[in-house]
């Protein structure tokens, strides 16, 4: 939902669902980790309710709303060139180390997607949505015995194991990327296979995909200007790679990621 405070800025509404049996603890852990961090590329809380009926946050208002929408609905008009894919996977990546290295506690999101991606008017993105987070002191994680994300995005150590890490949001941040990079969502089917399955067999076959000569742009949005932007499309996929390793010590940390894909 979207309002007007009293100095006539407008904020985005959320409410959660009150008659979820998890709802207040979920809000109350959204709101005590959105309040303890504070990042350019995290959206920014300007507000909350918390009573017996109601559960509200209010944030910021971002204007071009999700990336969700404006990376696969043709409606929205708008089309997304390399820079701007770019400046948003950057911006993602930024966010995610800040939380996993930047602030006082370690935070896990747990389910970093396009739709948890808002952008401001210059399409600048903001990671939104922590109801499902989880705060550590270190790194060693945690066993779950309740999955929590969405299918798709989500580790195999994690879906497998319910092995909980910041490597897990860095495999997140991988399939994303390469959502970003070929303009097409991670369970869409193409050419009766899964995008997903499809980064399976580029990650397999990575070796040798590296000499042949630029075959890794063929999972890039074709509408991109790849001949002006190969090099740097070609960086963010072998990123989002390593990113996406099947084996979690293997990935890059998001500090890593950040430093790669600056070249």
């Amino acid at each position: 939902m979207q309002g007007v405070l009293k100095d006539g800025s407008e904020v985005a509404v959320k409410q959660l669902d009150l008659h979820s049996k998890q709802g207040q603890r979920e809000f109350v852990n959204e709101l005590s980790i959105i309040t303890s961090i504070q990042h350019k590329n995290l959206a920014k809380l300007r507000g909350y309710c918390l009573d017996r009926d109601d559960r509200i946050l209010v944030y910021e208002f971002l204007e071009n709303k999700s990336l969700d929408q404006l990376l696969f609905e043709s409606a929205t008009g708008i089309f997304l060139d390399w820079p701007t894919r770019f400046q948003i996977v950057l911006g993602v990546a930024n966010g995610l180390a800040y939380l996993h290295e930047g602030s006082q506690k370690q935070i896990i999101h747990r389910d970093i997607k396009a739709s948890n991606i808002l952008l401001d008017h210059k399409l600048h993105p903001k990671i939104s949505d922590f109801e499902i987070s989880k705060l550590f002191n270190q790194e060693k994680g945690f066993t779950s015995t309740v999955i929590a994300g969405t299918m798709g995005y989500l580790a195999p150590e994690y879906v497998l194991g319910g092995l909980l890490t910041v490597k897990a949001d860095v495999y997140n941040f991988g399939v994303l990327t390469l959502e970003i990079v070929s303009g097409q969502r991670c369970n869409d089917r193409k050419d009766g296979r899964l995008l997903v399955h499809s980064v399976n067999l580029l990650m397999f076959s990575y070796a040798w995909i590296l000499h042949e000569n630029s075959s890794e742009l063929e999972i890039a949005d074709q509408r991109l200007d790849l001949e002006h932007n190969s090099e740097e499309i070609l960086r963010v996929i072998q990123v989002a790679l390593a990113c996406t390793h099947e084996n979690s010590a293997s990935r890059p940390s998001m500090g890593d990621a950040v430093a790669m894909l600056s070249g």
